[in-house]
C-alpha cells in the first residue's frame, strides 16, 4: 500500500504553476468545458467580497475567460454577506430558495449539495468564503488538472495552514491531524498522501459530483473524499499545491462538534449501520460547577444529484 501511494504521490500531485493559465485557457476552448466556482457562505462579510473580486478581475475578464459562472450560495447570514458578494460582482443565492420541496438544514454539505442544482459548469470548483489574501491559484491549480487530463475526476488543494502570525504560530489544520488523517490512514490508506483531506477548497467533474452522496454537515469533505475513491479509483483523484491558506480559525468548542461529525461519516461509510449515540456532550463551567451542554451530530446525507426529479428534468442526466 506504502508504494502505491508513493507512486501516486509521484503521477497527481502538482503546484499550481505547472500549469499556466494560457495552457488552462487552450484546454479549455479545445474541449468546450466551462467552470462554474460556488462559495459557500455564513456570515463571511468581512471576506467573501474580496475573494469574489479577485475571482472576477483575474479568471473572468475578455482576456482570461476561464471561470464562466462564479456563485455564492448563502446559507442565512445576518451580516451583510449577501450584498457584499453581489456588489462584488456574484451571482447570489439564497439556500432555501434552492430546491424549496425539501427543506434546508443547516449545514456546510446541504448548500454545496444544493449548488449543483443552481450552476451549470462541467467542473464545479468550491471555494470557502472566509479565506483572506486570496489568490487565484486556489481556482486555477485545482482546475487545472481537470482541464488538462482527462483521467483526473477530483482535486484537492493542498498548503500551508498558518494558525498564528510567525514560526511559532503553529498549523492550524488540528481536526485533520487529531480525527480525519488517523481515520483515512487506518481505514482507507489508499488516502494517506492527500495533505489537506478536509479542506475547503477542491474541484470535480459535474459527471462525478452528481453520483455521490452529501453528508449535510462538515463531513461532507471526508465523504466526498471517501465516495469519490470508491466511484472512480486513486489514480482519478489529485492535489494541487496553492501556497498558504489564511482564514478564520474556529474555537475548540466548533472542532470538537466537527469532530464528531467527521468520525460519524466515517464510521457511516464503514458500517452503514446503526449510530449507537449520535450526540456529542461538551462542558462549560458555571457558578455551581460544569455545566453540560449537548449538541447533536450530523446524522442526514442527502442523495446523489442525479436521483433528484428536479436536478435530472434540468439536465437529462441519463
Amino acid at each position: 500500500m506504502l508504494e502505491e501511494v508513493e507512486r501516486w504521490l509521484d503521477r497527481r500531485s502538482w503546484k499550481a504553476a505547472d500549469r499556466p493559465v494560457d495552457v488552462l485557457l487552450a484546454a479549455k476552448r479545445a474541449q468546450g468545458t466551462t467552470v462554474s466556482v460556488v462559495l459557500p457562505a455564513l456570515d463571511e462579510e468581512a471576506t467573501v467580497g474580496e475573494i469574489v473580486a479577485v475571482i472576477r478581475r483575474e479568471l473572468m475578464s475578455e482576456a482570461v475567460p476561464l471561470v464562466d459562472e462564479l456563485v455564492v450560495v448563502d446559507s442565512g447570514s445576518a451580516d451583510a454577506t449577501a450584498k457584499v458578494a453581489a456588489e462584488a460582482g456574484a451571482r447570489v443565492v439564497a439556500r432555501d430558495d434552492v430546491l424549496p420541496r425539501i427543506p434546508a438544514v443547516a449545514g456546510k454539505g446541504e448548500v454545496l449539495w444544493r449548488s449543483l442544482l443552481v450552476t451549470g459548469g462541467d467542473v464545479v470548483c468550491f471555494v470557502d468564503a472566509d479565506l483572506r489574501e486570496f489568490s487565484a491559484d486556489f481556482v486555477t491549480g485545482i482546475v487545472g488538472p481537470l482541464l488538462t487530463d482527462p483521467d483526473v475526476a477530483f482535486v484537492k488543494a493542498m498548503y500551508e495552514r498558518p494558525l498564528g502570525a510567525g514560526p511559532a504560530g503553529g498549523q492550524g489544520g488540528r481536526v485533520t491531524e487529531l480525527v480525519a488523517r488517523p481515520l483515512l490512514n487506518l481505514h482507507w490508506p489508499q488516502l494517506a498522501g492527500f495533505v489537506q483531506p478536509l479542506g475547503g477548497e477542491y474541484a470535480a467533474r459535474r459527471s462525478l459530483l452528481e453520483r455521490l452522496p452529501f453528508p449535510v454537515g462538515y463531513g461532507v469533505e471526508l465523504g466526498l473524499l471517501v465516495d469519490a475513491l470508491h466511484t472512480v479509483g486513486l489514480d482519478a483523484l489529485a492535489q494541487v499545491d496553492v501556497g498558504v491558506r489564511l482564514h478564520r480559525h474556529q474555537d475548540d468548542r466548533a472542532l470538537g462538534r466537527m469532530a464528531a461529525a467527521i468520525y460519524r461519516t466515517a464510521q457511516a461509510r464503514l458500517t452503514r449501520g446503526h449510530l449507537v449515540r449520535p450526540r456529542l456532550t461538551q462542558f462549560d463551567r458555571g457558578e455551581d460547577g460544569f455545566v453540560p451542554r449537548t449538541h447533536a451530530v450530523d446524522t442526514e446525507e442527502r442523495p446523489p444529484m442525479r436521483e433528484v426529479a428536479e436536478y435530472t428534468q434540468k439536465r437529462r442526466v441519463a
